[in-house]
């Protein structure tokens, strides 16, 4: 059977803005959808009313909060079971726990889904609240082995449900379409697809750009994200002589990033702290090789020299000439793009979606003879 008839209430950030996280929630209600679940959507970044309050820091989480809460009590009184997208720092305690409480009062099980490479540092700091909460969970999940371990650390058990890829909106450009042969490359494109926060670290990806372009000349740059230090990195450009060669594209929705992934023939990621990122799964699929900082739970999706090359983080020399030995090596990129490939096909719903349906099902008091009841059809 299918998950037909089941109610969810699912509650998360939804686009726009675009993120791994308002991905997830938009992609997980579309999958349940099909599936015939009803789904109500509650989202955690509905858009400040009025607008001008989202100008006011302390005063626009109150104005966000009360109406969450009420569309909080409303869904969970129709539906079977609450889905909650979770991520570490405040979001935690404005929009999580809450919606925890909300459906214990209601008495509507809750399936906690946590995100985010942070959570060893805001677990270190808030795990006796954390614990609170999540005791009137009815589950706690996480998409990676990494928080498996980080909750397990702090007395906290967690089942692996792992995020989904869309392999048809993400997947290799066409043959032949490729920037460059077995003799070289003449205009690489390099892309890095993460926000332009402080954690991703995405100077270091332009001082290592600065080694690239000294091999190869007509190397461009993409940084696909928004975020506070746009400024900062535009400036850092110009410094470093990049200013023509770097475009700041923005946050862009999945289609837009699936269009810009088709073009690129290097992905860098070089952030300091991280999960499992939905960003380097859609470059996998994508068919476009990865440099990337071995930080969180990266080596739990990545294999060095396997189906990526990992570097120490802020390691701009490292970097580059990970990047520079890519482009050098047709043999060594082609075996990384083909176990990419291969990789990413343990995060497509054929294989997520019995993983969330044995979670589902627990959570509903059934036992395990039962989880094909809900299982995807």
């Amino acid at each position: 059977m299918s998950f037909a008839g089941l109610r969810v209430t699912l509650v998360g950030p939804l686009p726009p803005p675009a993120g791994g996280m308002a991905n997830q929630t938009r992609q997980l209600a579309e999958r349940l959808t099909a599936e015939r679940a009803t789904v109500h959507l509650v989202p955690s970044n509905a858009p400040w009313r009025p607008a001008w309050i989202g100008r006011l820091p302390v005063l626009r989480a109150a104005f966000r909060l009360l109406p969450y809460l009420d569309a909080l009590w409303r869904a969970a009184g129709r539906c079977d079971l609450m889905h909650v997208m979770a991520n570490s720092g405040w979001s935690w305690h404005l929009f999580a726990a809450p919606a925890i409480w909300v459906g214990r009062g209601r008495g509507v099980p809750v399936v906690v889904n946590y995100h985010g490479g942070e959570a060893a540092a805001f677990l270190a700091r808030a795990h006796p609240l954390v614990r609170l909460s999540l005791r009137r969970a009815a589950a706690l999940v996480v998409p990676s082995g990494f928080l498996q371990e980080v909750f397990a650390g702090f007395g906290m058990a967690a089942r692996i449900v792992p995020n989904v890829v869309d392999l048809q909106r993400f997947r290799p450009r066409e043959v032949g379409a490729a920037h460059a042969g077995p003799d070289g490359w003449t205009t690489p494109h390099l892309v890095v697809p993460r926000n332009l926060e402080a954690i991703y670290d995405n100077a270091t990806a332009l001082h290592a750009f600065v080694r690239v372009r000294a091999l190869y000349p007509e190397a461009r740059l993409t940084l696909a994200g928004s975020g506070p230090e746009a400024g900062a990195l535009e400036a850092l450009a110009r410094e470093l002589g990049l200013a023509g060669a770097v475009t700041l594209a923005g946050r862009l929705d999945r289609d837009g990033m699936a269009d810009l992934l088709r073009t690129a023939d290097l992905v860098l990621n070089p952030s300091r702290a991280d999960n499992l990122p939905v960003s380097l799964l859609e470059a996998l699929a994508s068919g476009v090789p990865v440099v990337s900082t071995r930080v969180g739970g990266i080596p739990h999706l990545l294999r060095d020299g396997v189906s990526a090359l990992l570097v120490a983080p802020g390691d701009a020399p490292g970097m580059a000439e990970a990047a520079l030995r890519l482009l050098a090596d047709d043999a060594l990129r082609g075996r990384l793009v083909r176990a990419g490939l291969a990789e990413v096909e343990r995060y497509t719903w054929t294989q997520v979606g019995p993983a969330l349906a044995a979670v589902y099902a627990a959570a509903l008091g059934r036992g395990e003879n039962e989880h094909k009841e809900l299982e995807p059809s």
